[in-house]
């Protein structure tokens, strides 16, 4: 068996499958936790701890920061210090209890990243609260799902997302309180009263404060948040995170950041846009607000993210591949319009770093010279004192990884993680070019194994181990709020399974390629279960078959049909369209008419945006045995769908993105 060695300490051996169990790998940490795991110190038992010991050390240090817009015109960011964030934060928890919210009731917060949020979550951690971030994301009737499931009592929004919440109400006996992040309109006060639902502004709320009101003890076994995240049911599933699962990853982050580059600090300044309502992000304030660090939120319109941005200038950014993918077009796209000379030098420069990167030279002593001519331009794209990128959700292609390590002037690291494990589990090390392409190493509250998937052909126990990726360690969550059958489902034996399909590399390194379950991530991050999106598309009467196709580096969906012959055909004769069954699955006005009335089907039936189709192939075959497609129950064979109409697949993406364009 190959050992897997430089970055990862084996820990457990392999051991053969037994009694119909599957064959399981070696148990790896990373070189940075050989001695153990992240422990938590005596005394740590809450997240609170991190911002109240911060707002004693740096009390006058900035926090948190927005643009003010002033007459319909932007100004430059306006900043609030540990100590008045840590004011607002102890008054607004005091008037959550004055509405009769106790320790261990539910708070939902919903809305897009800003001060509010922020210090919405500081306060439930200071009263031992367990915030809900509710959002809209995962489907249609969510936010009415989540508070019933969670028992929401008290819920904070964003102005503009009241309504949705007000829509609700009837449904939803739990809510009694609303508080606006703003000012809240006189007319949604009271359609708020008439159901029985008070609804405040956020100046009116913290006026029902009590200076007598003491903060409760708190023990790290607490439910810090419940997050939901997709299930494949259609149900959201509610992710139970504790106290001492975020506080270790927080210190995870630092750990690793210590050991391999530089953790964060005072003088870092972190640009927030990526969801809080997410695990990603919300791990990455956290730890933010454990360094003392500072955090600037966009202004919750992506027309003006770049803007934001440059107004910024931050030194850390974490987003998902998608946006790496256009800040890569971006700057591609200059160089092509800057001249033959600058192109040149700028393909010089390039040919020049990256060949010292992979001789193994550190970021900053690749290739200074041309980072100070060249590079220090592109690196304005990201507003210009960037040191730090990080990139998850999603794999992020070889290829943008690669430019971004050579002409952003910062260390990038791809981690991957799930809500699950709250937040990264694997991180690459920015400075180790040789990672170049996986998810990195365990983090250090993290140790993992491989499972074999006899059925998909894969062997943890092979010379070249790959499997199911199971972890085990102090980050991972404490079950699916009152689910514990699909808590049952995911974790076995102390290990969580994660349903991602992982290949250990000789460094140590984790490479993801493929899934277990037939469900997956789009490159902007959001789930689709893809059987149930065949199942609705699957009742359009002109569907004979259809395999619909997506995959994380691509942000929408495309599909193989067999239409029903006689259908279309009866369509072509009153369109007047000529031509046998085979030349109209090839006719463009046919595809159209098909893809239309699929999209057309899928909004009958709630599926959500990045569900729809954007190009659709017209195959006049059924799909079959003899061709391998599917199986004698005439289930899909999916890599093998894939291989078949590979070609196909290629040009559907390629057509819609010219259409886009």
């Amino acid at each position: 068996m190959q050992e897997v060695a430089e970055y990862t300490v084996k820990v457990e051996e392999g051991k053969e499958g037994v009694n119909g169990r599957p064959s399981v790998g070696p148990v790896y940490r990373g070189t940075y936790a050989e001695d153990g795991l992240v422990e938590l110190e005596p005394g740590m038992e809450s997240p609170w701890q991190f911002f109240s010991d911060t707002a004693k050390r740096k009390p006058d240090y900035r926090m948190l920061g927005r643009r003010e817009v002033v007459d319909s015109k932007v100004g430059p960011y306006v900043w609030h210090t540990y100590k008045e964030v840590y004011d607002s934060a102890v008054r607004l928890g005091s008037a959550i209890r004055s509405r009769g919210v106790n320790p261990g009731d539910r708070c939902g917060i919903y809305g897009s990243n800003c001060p509010e949020w922020i210090i919405t979550m500081e306060a439930c951690s200071a009263h031992a609260v367990t915030y809900v971030p509710l959002y809209d994301t995962l489907g249609p009737n969510a936010v009415e799902f989540i508070i019933n499931h969670a028992e929401v009592s008290i819920a904070f929004a964003q102005e503009n997302k009241i309504p949705s919440i007000l829509s609700c109400l009837p449904k939803c006996p739990c809510l009694k309180t609303i508080v606006s992040f703003g000012d809240v309109a006189s007319t949604l006060k009271a359609q708020a009263e008439e159901l029985g639902v008070s609804c405040f502004s956020w100046k009116e709320f913290l006026q029902l404060e009590n200076a007598d009101c003491e903060l409760p003890p708190k023990k790290r076994t607490d439910v810090c948040t419940i997050m939901y995240t997709s299930g494949t049911t259609g149900e959201p599933k509610g992710v139970i995170i504790t106290n001492e699962a975020l506080i270790a990853e927080v210190l995870s982050i630092d750990k690793l950041l210590f050991a391999t580059d530089r953790v964060f600090s005072e003088e870092d300044t972190y640009f927030s846009f990526l969801p809080l309502a997410h695990i990603y992000d919300l791990t990455m304030e956290t730890y933010c607000i454990y360094r003392a660090s500072c955090i600037g939120f966009w202004r919750g319109d992506v027309r003006f993210l770049v803007e934001d941005l440059q107004e910024l200038k931050p030194t850390i950014f974490c987003a998902v591949p998608r946006v790496y993918d256009r800040i890569y077009t971006g700057i591609l796209a200059k160089v092509s319009s800057s001249g033959l000379i600058r192109k040149k030098l700028f393909e010089y420069a390039y040919d020049y770093k990256l060949a010292n990167l992979e001789k193994g030279f550190p970021q900053d002593k690749a290739a200074p010279l041309m980072d100070r001519l060249v590079f220090e331009k592109t690196k304005l794209a990201l507003g210009g004192r960037i040191r730090a990128l990080s990139s998850g959700a999603a794999p992020l292609p070889k290829h943008v990884e690669e430019f971004l390590r050579v002409t952003s002037c910062s260390t990038l690291s791809q981690g991957y993680g799930l809500t699950e494990s709250c937040g990264g589990c694997f991180s690459s090390v920015g400075n180790v070019f040789s990672m170049m392409g996986t998810v990195g190493i365990p983090m250090p509250s993290i140790e993992a194994r491989l499972e074999s998937v006899p059925d998909m052909g894969y062997n943890a126990l092979s010379s070249t181990p790959r499997g199911e990726i199971c972890l085990r360690g102090t980050t991972l969550f404490s079950g699916y709020h009152k689910r514990q059958d699909l808590t049952n489902d995911v974790m076995v034996d102390g290990w969580f399974h994660t349903g991602d399909i992982g290949e250990w590399q000789p460094n140590g390194a984790m490479k993801i390629i493929d899934r277990k379950k037939n469900i997956f991530k789009l490159s902007q991050g959001e789930y689709v279960a893809i059987e149930n999106v065949e199942s609705v598309y699957q009742r359009c009467p002109l569907v004979t078959s259809i395999w619909v196709y997506g995959n994380s580096f691509e942000s929408f969906l495309v599909a193989v049909v067999v239409p029903d012959r006689k259908a279309l055909e009866d369509w072509a004769a009153n369109q007047g369209v000529t031509g046998d069954f085979q030349s109209l699955c090839q006719n463009l006005k046919a595809k159209k008419y098909v893809q239309d009335e699929l999209n057309s089907i899928g909004q009958t039936h709630k599926l959500r945006g990045f569900e729809m189709l954007k190009a659709v192939h017209l195959e006049p075959n059924l799909f079959d045995i003899e061709r391998d497609l599917i199986t004698p129950t005439f289930k899909l064979k999916r890599p093998q769908l894939l291989k078949y109409y590979k070609d196909h697949i290629d040009q559907l993406y390629s057509q819609a993105k010219a259409n886009k364009a």
